[in-house]
């Protein structure tokens, strides 16, 4: 896959690597959503939606909140209380549909179709059903999706409570991603729930569109080796890194 060879730029932030000049940056800065791993695609880390007080967080293990759940320690009290909502059946996991009434609870109404990208994303095969999302892959969502909540109140200036393709352009920049102008517009036309809005994306759509643009940014990186923007792949390589990506 030849392409553009300006998708990132460096960061000057100490401990972040980067330095200056093109390229990917080596990590994300301070402030941006985590990149889950390339083995998983999950696991982010991060704080809590602004309406929530900070979190506690400790390293390590597992702490018990009411009724056995295990939720990370420091998880914060709002948290697990969002998370005990969603888990009406007291089964310790979250089906996509409890996982919507939780997510749009605490920001807006989530389509579907983000929902199932973010099961996809942080579910950990290891420790939970495909399906279904136990308490630790809730927290390291919710830790993650404040942070997306900041990168969106910052760029959406005019507080419409939507992005425009310039204010995507400087949130995806700011991350890292120097999205050329034929994507960024095609983002737009493919994350706003077919709605005519102008051109801009709420919080769900914006969501969805970033963790996929960082994620298959991520995978390319994998082939890029040099950092040229620029990569051969197979096409059967091509459709296994990119099919995940296509949501129903």
């Amino acid at each position: 896959m030849a392409g553009y060879n300006r998708y990132g730029h460096g960061y000057d932030t100490q401990g972040y690597g980067g330095g200056g000049g093109g390229g990917y940056g080596q990590a994300p800065p301070p402030s941006a959503p985590p990149a889950p791993p390339s083995s998983s695609y999950g696991h982010g880390q991060g704080g809590y939606p602004p309406s929530y007080p900070p979190p506690l967080q400790t390293a390590g293990g597992f702490g018990f909140g009411f009724g056995g759940v295990a939720f990370p320690p420091g998880t914060h009290p709002d948290v697990e209380r969002a998370f005990r909502a969603a888990d009406r059946d007291g089964s310790g996991a979250i089906d996509e549909h409890e996982l919507q009434g939780a997510l749009s609870s605490a920001y807006h109404r989530f389509s579907i179709r983000t929902v199932r990208l973010l099961m996809f994303l942080f579910i950990n095969p290891a420790t939970s059903s495909p399906s279904r999302m136990g308490p630790a892959d809730f927290v390291s969502l919710w830790n993650c999706l404040r942070q997306w909540r900041g990168i969106f109140d910052r760029y959406d200036r005019d507080r419409s409570g939507k992005i425009d393709s310039r204010e995507l352009t400087e949130a995806l920049r700011s991350i890292g991603y120097a999205v050329p102008p034929s994507v960024i517009e095609l983002l737009i036309a493919n994350y706003n729930n077919g709605v005519s809005c102008n051109g801009a994306l709420d919080f769900d759509n914006f969501v969805e569109c970033g963790m996929i643009v960082k994620c298959l940014t991520e995978k390319f990186k994998e082939k890029d080796t040099r950092y040229t923007g620029s990569a051969t792949l197979t096409y059967d390589g091509f459709l296994s890194t990119a099919i995940p990506f296509i949501v129903p």
